[in-house]
């Protein structure tokens, strides 16, 4: 047996230490649990670093969420941990993610922990990952004693039993329940800890561009029992285990890329001589299905159980990672004995005849019983070159650390095929043919049964599905700049996305209501003054005006073809206050519209600035609005439903609109057109009467301010 340690810093590893405590965290409802306790005992620092971090997932459930001191959704035991303990300082970095995840994940995130949360829980999102990547290490630290680091984020559709029941009433979200889910984390304590603790803190340095709170280094810990942050649930299997700490990193303008994991992974293989267990999400990768049949045609004993789920989800799994996984077990298999090899997934039936696969989400692999893996990386092209990951790596270099590693990988075997554990070790045994594993079915049990993707798929749209959904390279290669320097062009934040398709969407409605009303025969400014004379001197003139006003407004159609073709039609009285009713009606539409799209989303997506100014605009109230109406600097629609989208009143927004309008519509009235008509025939009758109209609305405006002012004192009094 090889002796020399596998370990080679910056080949396929980037630090290895002693980890003084190490056990494997199987399935959500562990792991959550596990975090409660541990975030329950922090007194210095909490990093999160993952894919996702939601603040509405519950730690506890059942009898144990109803009997905690400390609450059980994680931003409120957060925010109490923080509150309570001013000096703890609490790191959150997550991936800010495509459009593909907006469905399922919380839309302003980071807005939504600043607000849940003190100032002393820090949030940062990543959109610095290369385009069609994303960030995907799982990793936790608490006070620099304890970490977590494997397949599992806080998350929806993670929670789950180790019992993994077909009906599970805690296994629901807001959009209904979901299947069984099985994963596994790692919890570690020791001297890699600190390398783990130097990783989170480049990522959070890198975006914040600030230093985090520094390591704290309390010199040599006492090894008789692991460290005060320490979840009591879990109990420790290693103890005093070599592990090393593989990363993947694209390249980023600040980051030269590493590869790591696929190094690390290779290597592995090539060191195997009897038998190699691997649970994974994905296995798309063909150089890993090519490394694995080359070392089996090298060691004729060796044998290769590699478990991961059954149905795919949804168009991508099914034409980009089922069909690569066709071919992954072709190559796999190639030339091999098939009893050397089982592809499997685990699923369950009932008395009934009921049916049910287990999603399997971990990232493990063990090497015969001297090496075990647990990480966040898939078999896929984009964990191994294009995804941030971490994967930690064990090293038995004792009897007792070789025992430990196969009483983990049993544990997992047994909970996928069913089997007793007397029957799993025999059929493990060298030379035991895989295929018998099949067999192992008893009443209320998962069981393993070969996958034949075939039926999913027929690889047709593979070529084109792959290089979106499981690249190995950028969407967009690196761009050379007139330096000389390469910068890669990271994904859009969520926020250049939606204001992005904001922008295009009311370019489109700007450009269609001008299309309409140069094309459409019935949307110009003769065919509606037409339409208006027909209804003067009729009950149905007032609501006439305000439908036109209306579609008007939807159409995003000029506002002021409609103010000159009413008050031509309906004179200086009654024209500007059937405008004014029209344009009221308009904007009162659109407003709910936009608080309807979201309340107060403008603020969230612009965030700190926006924010800010958006306050602004509240105070201001009344003559913010009128001001905005008097000097128009965007359409009448626009303004409409942004004004929507942001903090300010209804009623604000109604009475300043009137006022701000009112002048304008006063003019028309008496004029007959638009302001420009006063430069082109300044009489001094216009001019008057424009001027009286202005002096009468600056009375209007400050009287109603002095009124709102008052009653507000009066409500809050």
């Amino acid at each position: 047996m090889t002796t020399a340690s596998l370990f080679k810093p910056d080949v396929n590893c980037w630090r290895h230490a002693t980890a003084s405590f190490a056990a494997p965290v199987v399935d959500c409802e562990n792991y959550y649990r596990a975090l409660h306790e541990a975030f329950s005992r922090a007194r210095h620092s909490i990093f999160i670093v993952g894919w996702d971090i939601d603040s509405r997932i519950r730690l506890l459930r059942g009898e144990e969420e109803r009997a905690a001191e400390l609450p059980s959704v994680v931003s409120d035991l957060l925010a109490q941990c923080a509150r309570d303990n001013p000096d703890l300082q609490v790191y959150l970095l997550r991936w800010d993610s495509s459009l593909a995840f907006l469905g399922m994940r919380e839309l302003w995130a980071k807005e939504v922990w600043d607000e849940k949360t003190p100032d002393n829980v820090h949030v940062e999102l990543d959109a610095t990952i290369p385009m069609g990547g994303s960030q995907h290490q799982k990793i936790v630290i608490i006070d620099d004693e304890v970490a977590f680091s494997g397949g599992m984020d806080i998350a929806v559709h993670r929670w789950d039993t180790r019992a993994h029941r077909p009906i599970e009433a805690e296994r629901v979200e807001e959009d209904g329940p979901y299947g069984p889910l099985h994963d596994v984390q790692c919890v570690v304590a020791g001297p890699i800890v600190g390398h783990l603790a130097e990783l989170v803190r480049w990522r959070w340095k890198r975006l914040a561009r600030k230093e985090a709170v520094a390591i704290r280094d309390e010199g040599p810990q006492p090894r008789e029992k692991p460290p005060r942050c320490w979840p009591p649930s879990v109990s420790p299997l290693f103890q005093d285990i070599d592990c090393a700490i593989a990363r993947t990193i694209p390249f980023m303008d600040d980051a030269e890329p590493k590869q790591e994991v696929r190094r690390m992974l290779l290597d592995l293989i090539d060191r195997a001589e009897d038998l190699i267990y691997i649970e994974n999400q994905f296995a798309s990768r063909q150089e890993i299905a090519e490394r694995l049949n080359e070392r089996l045609k090298q060691c004729p004993n060796l044998r290769v159980l590699l478990v991961s789920s059954y149905e795919p989800e949804g168009t991508v799994e099914r034409e980009a990672y089922w069909a690569s996984r066709v071919d992954f077990k072709k190559i796999l298999e190639a030339g091999v004995e098939p009893e050397r090899i089982l592809m499997a997934s685990s699923s369950y039936e009932d008395d009934d005849g009921n049916t049910t696969s287990k999603r399997v989400h971990s990232k493990v692999m063990t090497i015969d019983d001297r090496y075990m893996v647990i990480g966040s990386a898939n078999l896929s092209n984009r964990s191994m070159t294009l995804d941030t990951e971490c994967d930690l790596v064990f090293e038995a270099r004792s009897d007792v650390h070789r025992e430990q590693i196969r009483q983990a990988r049993d544990d997992l075997v047994l909970e996928h095929s069913g089997c007793e554990p007397a029957q799993l070790r025999s059929l493990l045994q060298p030379g035991q043919p895989l295929r018998e594993l099949e067999r192992c079915r008893g009443p209320g049990k998962y069981a393993l049964s070969e996958v034949e993707d075939e039926q999913f798929t027929d690889q047709s749209l593979h070529a084109f599905m792959l290089p979106f959904s499981d690249p190995e390279e950028p969407l967009v290669p690196p761009l050379t700049l007139f330096n000389g320097k390469r910068t890669q062009l990271s994904n859009p934040s969520k926020k250049v996305l939606i204001f992005g398709a904001a922008i295009l969407i009311i370019a489109l409605l700007v450009a269609g209501g001008y299309y309409a009303s140069q094309h459409v025969s019935w949307l110009n400014a003769d065919a509606v003054q037409g339409f208006l004379e027909s209804t003067r001197g009729t009950y149905w003139a007032l609501p006439a005006v305000c439908g036109i006003y209306v579609l008007a407004g939807i159409l995003f159609f000029p506002v002021t073809v409609l103010s000159v073709a009413v008050a031509a039609v309906f004179g200086p009285l009654w024209g500007p206050i059937y405008g004014m009713a029209g344009a009221l009606c308009s904007a009162a539409l659109l407003f709910g519209v936009g608080q309807a799209m979201g309340g107060d989303s403008l603020s969230r997506i612009g965030g700190s600035k926006v924010k800010r100014v958006d306050q602004k605009f509240k105070e201001s109230g009344i003559i913010g609005v009128a001001a905005i109406r008097v000097i128009p600097i965007a359409p009448f629609s626009l303004v409409n439903l942004v004004a929507g989208f942001s903090s300010i009143r209804f009623y604000q927004f109604m009475m300043g609109t009137f006022l701000g309008m009112a002048p304008l519509m006063v003019a028309k009235g008496f004029v007959g057109d638009s302001l420009t008509q006063i430069v082109i025939n300044p009489s001094a009758q216009n001019i008057g009467y424009l001027t009286g109209g202005i002096v009468f609305w600056i009375v209007l405006i400050f009287a109603s301010q002095k009124l709102v002012n008052l009653y507000q004192q009066r409500k809050t009094s």
